[in-house]
C-alpha cells in the first residue's frame, strides 16, 4: 500500500479519535486527553491512537479505562468517516512525550537556577560583527587618510 495512504487514514484516525472525545464522549472518567498521534497498520486492520493524559498516575489509569470501555464507540464514528472494506480496530497507547518534555524542561531549569549548568550567554551578543578581512582599530586609520 502506498505510504501516503497510510498517512491520511492515520491523520483520519487521530481526527475522528480527537474530535470524539473532545465533544461526543460523556465518561467522567476521561478528562484532559490529547490525541497526539495515530498509527495505522499496513492492511488497515488495526489503529494504535497515542493519548496524553495530564494528572496522577491513577487518573492516568482512569482515563485509559474509560478509553479502552469506549473504542467501540470512537471505531464506529470512524467507520462512518472511513470508505474502506475494513475499519480499523482502536486502540489507545499512553505517550509518555509530552509529560518527558515537561520534565525535561523543569530539570534544566532546575540545574540553571543553582548554578549548575553554565549559562547560555554568549560573548559579544548584542555587539555587531566586524566586516570580513576588517583587522580592529583599521576602520578608525582608514577614516583618518580620507
Amino acid at each position: 500500500m502506498k505510504p501516503y495512504r497510510l498517512a491520511r487514514v492515520a491523520e483520519a484516525v487521530r481526527e475522528v479519535a480527537s474530535e470524539t472525545i473532545l465533544y461526543e464522549m460523556h465518561d467522567p472518567r476521561v478528562k484532559q486527553v490529547t490525541v497526539t498521534r495515530a498509527e495505522v497498520s499496513g492492511d488497515l486492520q488495526h489503529a494504535k491512537v497515542y493519548v496524553s493524559i495530564m494528572g496522577s498516575d491513577k487518573e492516568q489509569s482512569l482515563t485509559m479505562k474509560g478509553l479502552r470501555h469506549a473504542a467501540g464507540f470512537i471505531q464506529s464514528k470512524l467507520a462512518r468517516r472511513l470508505e474502506t472494506r475494513f475499519t480499523p480496530v482502536v486502540t489507545f497507547v499512553l505517550d509518555q512525550g509530552v509529560k518527558n518534555s515537561i520534565e525535561m524542561t523543569r530539570l534544566i531549569n532546575e540545574a540553571l537556577s543553582q548554578g549548575v549548568l553554565p549559562s547560555a550567554h554568549v560573548e559579544g551578543e548584542g555587539e555587531t560583527p566586524p566586516p570580513p578581512g576588517a583587522a580592529e582599530g583599521s576602520v578608525g586609520d582608514d577614516a583618518e587618510d580620507l
